[in-house]
């Protein structure tokens, strides 16, 4: 087959209809948010295992919850015992697209939902929710920690930024993605598009490898995944997939989510205080060195005013450690965790 596979190549692959993988949640919902703050949506939200441990991973832009099927097999399925994972599809897209039209968002008010979602679980303890996030999934996690820090047991960012701002060597480039990434194309340019922004092309055309959920895995339904020749094949076939429910990622969705990103501002003086209000030996940020979505630089300046105990400028790595390394990622953020919890213990 020619590389790169077109999506109606991919889409006739055998394991196409194994792209996501039938993961039981053992708990789900589609929760009513935002009555308090005058802007209802309702949205939709798994949690899988049933450990201890309360993770949150937060949906970056055009991310839905199926984009974490690496963490969610790790954590809440392989080792469900000692983990609870929180996803929610954020409001306007996925599963919480349906009833929540167009309007103003912003980083803040995504934290929020979740944090209300959290509420609902009764993950309420000091200490307790281990937040993750990525590119604007790292924007909402700052504003989670900032509306609860005291809830905060660890904090992991990836690929993110306080502000996205001017720099000198990739700021037109990066408004002309951003305007990419949201203006209405054909699916093929889409995903080629946003293939080409978040993933190294070395990465995209190396022989699909990843740890597959098998007969055994805990709350697997239906049929066992099948493997794609490549990575590209298996970055399609869920950005494809995932858009299969009728109005689940809509333009105007997108484009809130997109508007909300671009707006998301913390002050070095704010990130400061976030960092001594949760704790600097709770915080890691993770950066790649190849990161064309958001540039290094801005990686860099988080660190420089956060100061997390943790910070890593990943040679070689692109926007999206949750697909590009499962294995390495996932073990590392297992580490900050039970970190985390220890020293939650110390202090108890």
């Amino acid at each position: 087959m020619e590389y790169p596979p077109t999506v109606q190549q991919v889409t006739a692959h055998p394991a196409f209809t194994t792209a996501i993988w039938g993961l039981r949640p053992t708990q789900s919902g589609l929760l009513p948010v935002g009555e308090v703050r005058t802007t209802p949506a309702k949205v939709s939200w798994e949690v899988h295992g049933h450990g201890p441990l309360k993770i949150i991973f937060i949906c970056g832009l055009g991310l839905a919850k199926a984009d974490f099927q690496n963490q969610t097999l790790f954590f809440g399925h392989n080792n469900g015992d000692k983990y609870s994972l929180l996803l929610v599809d954020n409001r306007g897209l996925g599963g919480s697209a349906a009833g929540c039209p167009l309007h103003r968002t912003s980083t803040s008010h995504m934290a929020l939902d979740i944090l209300e979602v959290a509420d609902h679980l009764g993950w309420t303890d000091p200490r307790q929710l281990h937040i993750c996030g990525g590119s604007m999934g790292g924007m909402i996690a700052q504003e989670l920690a900032f509306a609860a820090p005291s809830r905060v047991c660890t904090l992991s960012l990836w690929s993110t930024t306080a502000r996205y701002e001017n720099t000198s060597e990739s700021w037109w480039q990066g408004v002309k993605d951003m305007l990419g990434m949201v203006w209405p194309k054909t699916l093929e340019d889409e995903v080629r598009h946003i293939a080409k922004i978040a993933y190294p092309p070395e990465w995209l055309a190396a022989e699909d490898d990843v740890d597959l959920p098998g007969p055994m895995t805990p709350g697997l339904n239906g049929q066992t995944p099948l493997r794609f020749v490549n990575n590209y094949e298996r970055f399609v076939a869920v950005e494809v997939a995932k858009r299969k429910t009728p109005g689940s990622f809509t333009f105007s969705g997108f484009a809130m989510h997109a508007a909300a990103a671009a707006t998301h501002s913390k002050t070095p003086e704010q990130l400061r205080s976030l960092a001594d209000e949760v704790g600097r030996e709770r915080i890691m940020i993770v950066h790649g060195s190849e990161d064309k979505a958001m540039p290094v630089l801005l990686g860099r300046k988080l660190i420089d005013h956060v100061q997390p105990a943790q910070a890593f400028i990943v040679d070689g790595l692109a926007h999206a450690p949750i697909h590009e390394r499962p294995t390495w990622f996932n073990e590392l953020l297992a580490g900050i965790f039970d970190m985390g919890e220890k020293m939650t213990t110390h202090i108890a």
